[in-house]
């Protein structure tokens, strides 16, 4: 299994970033998808979350409203959409496989995951 992230790059207060997850070595659209993060010191907080079809998301209240998972299983991609990113956003941004079909989200309780992408803070 390998899951490799991109996309994380500087951008400006209330700026936009999309960030990209390549999956290989298992059937994809077989697994719930999540986007977790872990900023400088704190612990790993849960961002959102796709089932295996893309028809159910879930969302951190931190980003509802800002962040958007997708995920493109043609591809064998998932994708987070932020915008209007703030400094509390920065972090290291990690995209997991969940067990099943369904989305989860507890950290703990995803089975595969990335190295991650750094967003840095935006300035």
């Amino acid at each position: 299994v390998q899951l490799q992230e991109s996309g994380g790059e500087s951008v400006r207060p209330g700026g936009s970033l999309k960030l990209s997850c390549k999956a290989s070595g298992f059937t994809f659209d077989d697994f719930a998808m999540g986007w977790i993060r872990q900023a400088p010191g704190k612990e790993l907080e849960w961002v959102a979350a796709i089932n295996w079809d893309g028809s159910v998301t879930e969302y951190g209240d931190s980003v509802k409203g800002r962040f958007t998972i997708s995920r493109d299983n043609g591809k064998n991609t998932l994708y987070l959409q932020m915008n209007v990113l703030k400094p509390e956003d920065t972090a290291k941004y990690f995209c997991a496989t969940a067990p099943s079909h369904w989305v989860i989200v507890e950290p703990d309780e995803y089975v595969f995951w990335g190295q991650g992408t750094q967003v840095p803070s935006p300035h």
